[in-house]
């Protein structure tokens, strides 16, 4: 490797690396933000939340990957270009081309590594990750009664107004609605002005003590009569104690992963087993949703129930053959008939969809393994070029004309995505149609790059093109 090999490629890695580790602190950063309802609020360990931070580390690398390959790539090179080195290799005969060779080679390491990575690992942080929140959202200690809405402890829904105290145990209108194990609805409520929770926190028996409230509960009467006049028995008191069991909310395995069928956590060989189930189970409800229909509303099977029940008196005009109330009744059957037809219809079409949408998202999916890597390589290459032609290093123009390039990349790539699950074109261009449209892209700046030129033609100015719409003074027309 010659001594210009070298050099670039550490200015390169050393700049990606950087970037790299940047963009993957913020994205962490992102998750814990994004997920901090879930998090706070329940007492959770040091080593559970380091756990969660790391399996949301795979889960980054889609979104820092391809932002970290062309921002380091438009800062390096537009670092040359501003410090004329680039003018000193075209002056020894070394094109932009020759300068790019050592770089293309990593680059193409990193689409395949990230080609095996988002095959591999990324599946698996996604696995660790999604179990790992479904297991804390399972954990409700004491502090997880929050202000301003209801939080479920045991057999009791509890809602305050206001929380007080050094650890939050001083509580202020409580609401609580009992669960009943033998019938479904809230038959007793009790309201108090204040509360204590004085148990601890880690504690199987939660004990609430509540000061000046009152306790309803709605009888269930077997007379209506006694229940329109009863409605509900409502109590006064003082202080109520209420102890909650929590022993079962307090049990459970943090490293439980009973969740395993959504689609990011599988590999391409298992989307494709999914897939063909899909594919087979949705073929073959088309085909016995059509051959109910058929069987049930077909011409032949309509004239066959008319010939069995009504054709022996074989009336020209059914309908006016029977009297109003007849008429009538015919008429609401008939059109509760349809209204139930439509129903099922729209329910049917609605189950398929789904099925449809979900056979959409496994297939986008796998396409996607392969988007990352390619993409890797094609923003290289647009911003290894547009870094030689605006010359500019350092962390300001750079960082803004990657951020918008990548910023349209993958918001194209997010409505194509959405779109194809929506049937609107075929899931392999959406998990496409982004890395399409940056590709002719990079083309035409790579080669704009080579043969020093700008982004336009110099020809090309706004002055010339607003003269056009200039009005020009008319010329005399000459004296006969």
């Amino acid at each position: 490797m010659k001594i210009l090999d070298r050099y670039i490629l550490n200015q390169y890695i050393k700049t990606f690396l950087s970037v790299f580790i940047v963009l993957m602190f913020i994205l962490i950063l992102q998750a814990i933000w994004l997920y901090i309802k879930e998090l706070a609020g329940k007492d959770l360990d040091v080593a559970t939340i380091v756990k969660f931070l790391y399996y949301s580390t795979p889960v980054a690398v889609p979104i820092a990957l391809p932002l970290s390959v062309l921002l380091a790539a438009i800062l390096v090179f537009g670092s040359m270009a501003e410090n004329y080195e680039f003018a000193a290799m075209k002056s020894n005969g070394i094109s932009l081309q020759r300068a790019m060779r050592s770089l293309t080679i990593v680059i193409l390491g990193i689409g395949i590594t990230s080609f095996l990575f988002a095959n591999s690992v990324i599946p698996w942080g996604h696995l660790k990750q999604r179990n790992l929140r479904g297991n804390i959202a399972k954990i409700k200690p004491a502090m997880a009664i929050s202000e301003g809405s209801f939080n479920q402890l045991g057999s009791y829904n509890i809602k305050v107004a206001d929380k007080s105290g050094e650890n939050g145990e001083f509580l202020t209108d409580v609401i609580i609605h009992k669960k009943n194990a033998r019938k479904n609805g809230n038959y007793t409520v009790i309201k108090s002005k204040r509360g204590e929770l004085k148990s601890s926190l880690k504690s199987n028996v939660i004990q609430l003590v509540l000061e000046e409230g009152n306790y309803y509960e709605d009888l269930n009467l077997i007379q209506p009569r006694r229940n329109s006049s009863s409605p509900f028995v409502k109590s006064s008191f003082d202080s109520y104690t209420l102890n909650i069991d929590v022993s079962q909310l307090n049990k459970v395995d943090i490293n439980d992963e009973s969740v395993t069928d959504n689609h990011r956590m599988l590999k391409i060989n298992e989307l494709y087993n999914r897939i063909d189930t899909f594919s087979l189970a949705l073929t073959n409800n088309y085909k016995i949703y059509r051959t109910n229909q058929h069987n049930t509303w077909s011409p032949t099977t309509l004239d066959r129930r008319i010939e069995l029940d009504t054709i022996k008196e074989n009336p020209r005009d059914l309908l006016a053959s029977l009297n109003t109330a007849d008429q009538r009744r015919a008429v609401d059957v008939a059109i509760s008939k349809m209204r139930s037809q439509l129903a099922a219809i729209k329910n049917r079409e609605s189950q398929i969809k789904r099925e449809e949408t979900r056979l959409a998202k496994h297939e986008i999916e796998i396409h996607k393994k392969y988007v990352l890597g390619v993409a890797c390589i094609i923003l290289f290459f647009i911003g290894a070029p547009l870094g030689a032609i605006i010359r500019k290093g350092g962390m300001g123009l750079p960082l803004v004309i990657a951020t918008l390039f990548f910023l349209t990349y993958h918001f194209i790539g997010i409505f194509a995505e959405k779109a194809a699950t929506e049937g609107a074109f075929p899931a392999w261009l959406g998990a496409w149609m982004s890395t399409f449209i940056i590709f002719p892209m990079g083309m035409y700046l790579t080669y704009r790059a080579t043969t020093d030129q700008g982004i336009f033609n110099n020809e090309f100015s706004l002055v010339k093109l607003f003269s056009k719409f200039k009005k020009h003074p008319k010329t005399p027309s000459p004296i006969a």
